[in-house]
């Protein structure tokens, strides 16, 4: 416990100078009952790109949004703005196929999916951008992994609706 928060210590100076040598394009103003995923939705900027450009201010679960406070929502060069919310029963070729995009370029916008397309949940915002045009992750990070405690996997037994 105490050498994380010394290596948390030790990397704030890295982090601060990584996000402040970005010029951010878009911004936006927290307002009360806001979560990461409704900024992003009514934004049109991926849960991962939100987290990413803000990475060292919002936490890993997004419970730390402040009323009032300006967010980034994508670097120049590196902002993707098209999107899609994630519905129950998505899987990852059905979200490609229908942005027209291969599996390959909806992954490297979106690292934080996992190789099995098991870790996508309701209301998650992919970018679906037909070139990468996400910002990379910091070094020895990859921001909004997990599903939230409150989300709701999108294709909870990775099963078809239709298979059943």
């Amino acid at each position: 416990m105490f050498s994380k928060a010394i290596a948390a210590i030790l990397a704030l100076p890295f982090v601060a100078q990584f996000v402040s040598a970005q010029t951010c394009t878009r911004t936006y103003t927290a307002q009360a009952g806001d979560i990461c995923d409704s900024i992003s939705a009514a934004n049109s900027v991926s849960t991962y790109q939100l987290a990413v450009v803000n990475v060292g201010i919002i936490d890993d679960t997004c419970d730390n949004l402040v009323v009032g406070q300006s967010y980034c929502l994508g670097w120049q060069g590196q902002d993707c703005t098209t999107t899609y919310v994630v519905q129950q029963y998505d899987y990852c070729d059905l979200i490609s196929a229908a942005a027209g995009i291969n599996n390959t370029i909806l992954y490297e916008n979106n690292p934080q999916i996992n190789e099995d397309c098991t870790n996508i949940y309701i209301g998650e915002v992919l970018c679906t951008a037909g070139a990468v045009q996400v910002p990379p992750a910091p070094a020895g990070t990859t921001p909004a992994t997990s599903i939230p405690a409150t989300a709701t996997p999108a294709n909870p037994d990775d099963d078809l609706p239709w298979c059943d």
